[in-house]
């Protein structure tokens, strides 16, 4: 069939060039596309043709625009509606479909009038003996792919009344090339043993070898923007000489997630409205006993300085499992570990991964999303290392423009929020909390005194979403995800 057609073309365009391929698929009944096949076909057989490509537009009929071919415009059928002692313009809504255009198109045409201080109410009768349904002549034009006699005024306003929509599309001006023949030889794509044994491809014509085509992309996974992002924090971390926390334990217990931070028991953050509780196992069993022994007493009792929380602190309450809420929950796991270690030495730790939060979901809230935290200890550390820090941390960022405001944590004291100047906003945002690690956590893991713990923390979700230019926080993670959303983005590069 395709050679068939080609031979069509070929014996056409012999007798009848230049012509036009959208002509041509008129004229062989045949769908334009059909048509641009065969010429990408003898395109690429050498120069039997010259194709040269050109933009067209045509018009073709809305549903409203082929319900106007069919029983007229609008404007016609409200005239004909009207018998000619006239009728009530109430009654001549009710008549016609699309009344309200029909009648405000007829009185600009002046084909009818209307009577508002008639007897019974406003009276519409005929102004002129006879009309000629100039829209449906058009439309009818239109549908049978001819636009003669049909000027640009009339094309716009057709455009603007939604009876017709113009479409774009490809032609190409055909004509004869220094290669024309009617009769084409199908040329080889393969060099076969055969033909080199019998010597037929010495009077073989081969296709030309395409050096510049792309081959087929390799099916492979893609990251995610949060990926990509994440990658680049890690670098950051790691070129300020930092380590990463193992954080591959999604469930933690109470004990470490909470108690080992000074964070009581009472606390609001515990609550089921807050914190993901796990059924099975509900609660653990194994913990460093002299240490559980002394986080009980900081609580109950006071230690270390402090007088405590004063209540009677629960194992039971302790030994829940859950989702862990934030990564805090790992740092307080390697700082332990570092407490018992024979002699001291200074720790810096990251960590980037996942934490739960039994949160309300919106634009900008998940129930899991990314914690990325930055801790280091040492002797000596002051709220002024802790500024330094995070100014060095985020001026590899790129972002220079910051303030920090006092705040409350149950586990930092000091506690500071940072904020940044959003050039974009116009205004100073949030984009992370820190803070010194208070005595009452730090001292009962076994660390010596005078060694302080300094820490900051931001999501990952919000600098994903502001690079990648996502306003709504379940198209970045979740079932709402659009895979080629995926494919599509770059690699992230902050403007550092």
């Amino acid at each position: 069939m395709a050679d068939d057609l080609t031979s069509r073309v070929l014996k056409y365009l012999s007798e009848n060039e230049p012509i036009d391929s959208y002509e041509l698929s008129k004229i062989l009944e045949q769908d334009h596309q059909k048509i641009v096949g065969v010429i990408k076909s003898l395109q690429a057989s050498g120069d039997i043709i010259d194709a040269k490509q050109q933009q067209n537009k045509s018009y073709e009929l809305t549903d409203e625009g082929k319900q106007v071919a069919d029983g007229g415009s609008h404007e016609a059928r409200v005239y004909n509606a009207i018998p000619d002692d006239g009728i009530s313009q109430a009654e001549l809504m009710k008549s016609v479909p699309n009344a309200k255009i029909g009648f405000s198109k007829a009185m600009q045409a002046g084909w009818i009038q209307m009577d508002k201080k008639a007897e019974g109410g406003a009276k519409v009768t005929k102004k002129i003996d006879g009309i000629v349904d100039v829209v449906q002549e058009c439309m009818r034009k239109i549908e049978n792919l001819s636009l003669d006699g049909i000027s640009d005024n009339q094309k716009n306003e057709f455009k603007k009344r939604k009876l017709v929509q113009e479409i774009k599309f490809t032609s190409y001006i055909l004509s004869k090339g220094p290669n024309f023949t009617l009769s084409i030889e199908k040329q080889e794509v393969e060099l076969t043993p055969l033909m080199i044994s019998k010597g037929t491809w010495k009077g073989t014509s081969f296709k030309e070898y395409n050096f510049n085509a792309l081959g087929v992309m390799p099916s492979s996974g893609h990251l995610h923007p949060l990926l990509k992002v994440r990658a680049e924090y890690r670098q950051i971390f790691l070129e300020m000489g930092f380590t990463e926390m193992p954080t591959n334990n999604f469930i933690e217990s109470s004990f470490w997630n909470f108690d080992t931070l000074f964070q009581p028991q009472q606390h609001p953050a515990r609550d089921a409205h807050d914190t993901f509780f796990i059924s099975d196992p509900a609660t653990a069993e194994e913990f460093p006993m002299d240490y559980l022994e002394r986080v009980k007493k900081v609580h109950s009792e006071g230690g270390y300085g402090s007088q405590g929380y004063k209540y009677d602190w629960s194992l039971d309450e302790a030994k829940k499992n859950i989702l862990r809420t934030h990564t805090t929950a790992v740092t307080a796991r390697m700082l332990y570990q570092v407490a018992q270690q024979p002699e001291f030495k200074p720790v810096k730790y990251f960590s980037i991964d996942r934490v739960f939060r039994n949160e309300n979901l919106d634009a900008t809230h998940l129930a899991e999303f990314h914690q990325i935290e930055g801790v280091v200890a040492d002797y000596g550390l002051t709220l002024g290392d802790l500024i330094g820090i995070i100014n060095a941390f985020f001026q590899k960022l790129g972002i220079t423009k910051l303030r920090f405001k006092p705040a409350y944590n149950p586990y930092t004291e000091p506690s500071m929020e940072v904020f940044s100047y959003h050039e974009g906003l116009k205004k100073w945002v949030e984009i992370g909390n820190s803070g010194i690690f208070r005595p009452e956590m730090l001292l009962p893991m076994g660390l010596p005194e005078g060694v302080n713990a300094i820490a900051w923390g931001l999501s990952l979700e919000r600098p994903t979403m502001i690079k990648y230019k996502i306003d709504n926080i379940r198209e970045l993670i979740g079932p709402k995800v659009n895979l080629q959303m995926v494919y599509d983005n770059p690699v992230c590069r902050l403007d550092k």
